[in-house]
């Protein structure tokens, strides 16, 4: 038999699991029906929890902090006014009255009324046919004929043109269109039979000539001293199991230089070997111990590890129900956040001096907090997880503080996986696991267009066509950031 204390005992542990199971429950309905947006309302902090959530003694962090960073000004919105680009080509219609077509010498022009309308010519197919003339010699006819040579081409013995090859690569990779579809698109809207395998062929052929540039870019990206990290999921179709594998692009990006996607059909450390290996700076990723693993395995490496405090922000905001503490550490990562917004309206501050003398009071403000916290809640619980990941990656999380050329968090190479988020809603997976490069060296040099604010059609248009003429030594003046400034050179 139990005694009463033994059953009081059981009967609060049970309520605790089943406390902790009901925040799960909840957890994954917010994630499937929920709001998306990581708003935090601010009555949500006044809102009186079923667990305890503060430690005692330990007083709450304010919400609003005047000694860490000022109040932010209101944004004044200008308004929109719709400009039509001026450097546009100018079509003119004249429309006569009717009157004056009838007597024009009755009538004499004093004036105009003027209409503009933005209009557009829909994509037209034809045919390019290169004539070149055969001579012969009046002279000495026994001579061979003479024939101007045949202009390089994109793919050899291939009726693709660098025009057609730069406009279904535009679809795919940036517009997201699966190639069956512009299949589609040019058999019903332009009645052209043209095979996705047909363009899937000239895909690879194209980005096989385009890794010079690609193999540029990376060479590019490793001579800098600071690269951000990440990795997303890609399925691909494995013939030998008759079922999608499971693969991954890693992509590593420098602030203002460029994109790089590599391909690897796993996720171990060892798919970090070819990027990292001989690389000396910052690596700023997530929490995941392929890092970690990579540094062991490569001791002697001039690597300093950091850590993204969007990750941590991100735990803490799928607590915020569970507790009022995870809730408070939302707004207290939200105050490190205004600093670095702070900043970036004075940029003439040097932002490792302002990262000192206002993040790192916050910053150990939070780490005091978090370890007085930590006993205090479940081990499974939503709050836990979030406060072990953080003091986990402590170390990493403070080093953005002692370097400006730091972001505080990852939200940079984030951004450079969306287009692939985007596309694989259409494509739904890679045709095999070879496409999978093909793809990364496509999506690198798209991408990096985009970080770099350039027309990826401009510079496609200008690449495809001086690509059967390239080698290894002149493809490194064609990376979009060296291609960038020597358009911009007078």
């Amino acid at each position: 038999m139990q005694s009463n204390e033994q059953l009081l005992k059981e009967i609060d542990q049970l309520k605790a699991e089943n406390r902790l199971l009901a925040q799960k429950v909840q957890f994954l309905l917010q994630k499937l029906f929920g709001a998306k947006s990581e708003k935090l309302h601010p009555d949500q902090m006044a809102l009186a929890f079923g667990t305890e959530a503060v430690v005692p003694g330990t007083p709450e962090a304010p919400l609003e902090s005047e000694e860490v960073c000022a109040p932010r000004k209101p944004v004044k919105r200008k308004p929109f006014v719709q400009k039509l680009p001026e450097n546009l080509p100018v079509v003119e219609t004249v429309i006569e009255p009717e009157a004056v077509k009838a007597s024009p010498e009755a009538y004499k022009r004093i004036g105009e009324e003027v209409l503009e309308e933005l209009d557009l010519t829909p994509a037209t197919f034809f045919i390019h046919r290169i004539i070149r003339p055969k001579y012969a010699l009046i002279e000495n006819r026994m001579l061979p004929p003479v024939v101007a040579p045949a202009p390089a081409r994109i793919i050899p013995n291939s009726f693709a043109s660098a025009g057609l090859i730069h406009a279904i690569l535009l679809g795919k990779y940036c517009d997201h269109l699966p190639l069956y579809r512009q299949e589609q698109i040019f058999k019903s809207r332009y009645g052209i039979d043209l095979s996705r395998k047909t363009m899937s062929d000239w895909m690879s052929a194209v980005a096989q000539q385009l890794a010079m540039i690609y193999e540029a870019l990376r060479a590019e990206l490793r001579a800098q001293s600071y690269l951000q990290i990440d990795e997303t999921v890609i399925r691909y179709l494995d013939p030998g199991n008759e079922q999608c594998g499971q693969g991954y692009l890693w992509v590593y990006l420098a602030p203002k230089r460029g994109v790089l996607f590599e391909w690897h059909t796993s996720r171990s450390n060892k798919c970090l070997e070819k990027m990292l290996t001989g690389f000396s700076g910052i690596v700023q990723s997530d929490g995941y111990s392929a890092y970690g693993a990579f540094l062991k395995n490569h001791p002697k490496a001039a690597i300093e590890l950091a850590a993204c405090w969007a990750h941590v922000r991100r735990k803490f905001y799928e607590a915020r129900n569970e507790s009022r503490f995870a809730a408070q550490m939302v707004e207290e990562i939200k105050t490190l956040y205004r600093i670095e917004t702070e900043w970036e309206e004075t940029p003439e501050l040097d932002r490792r001096a302002v990262r000192q003398e206002k993040s790192v009071p916050v910053l150990q403000r939070i780490e005091l907090q978090l370890r007085s916290a930590q006993p205090q809640h479940l081990p499974k619980s939503l709050t836990r997880t979030a406060i072990d990941y953080t003091l986990e990656l402590w170390s990493r999380l403070m080093v953005y503080t002692n370097h400006a050329e730091m972001e505080i968090d990852n939200n940079l190479v984030e951004n450079a996986i969306r287009p692939t988020a985007v596309g694989k809603k259409n494509w739904l997976f890679f045709g095999s696991a070879e496409a999978g490069q093909t793809s990364a060296i496509l999506y690198s040099l798209l991408e990096t267009c985009r970080k770099l604010e350039i027309n990826p059609d401009d510079y496609l248009r200008d690449i495809l066509t001086r690509l059967p003429g390239m080698t290894n030594q002149t493809a490194r003046n064609y990376i979009p950031s060296k291609w960038k400034a020597a358009r911009q050179t007078p």
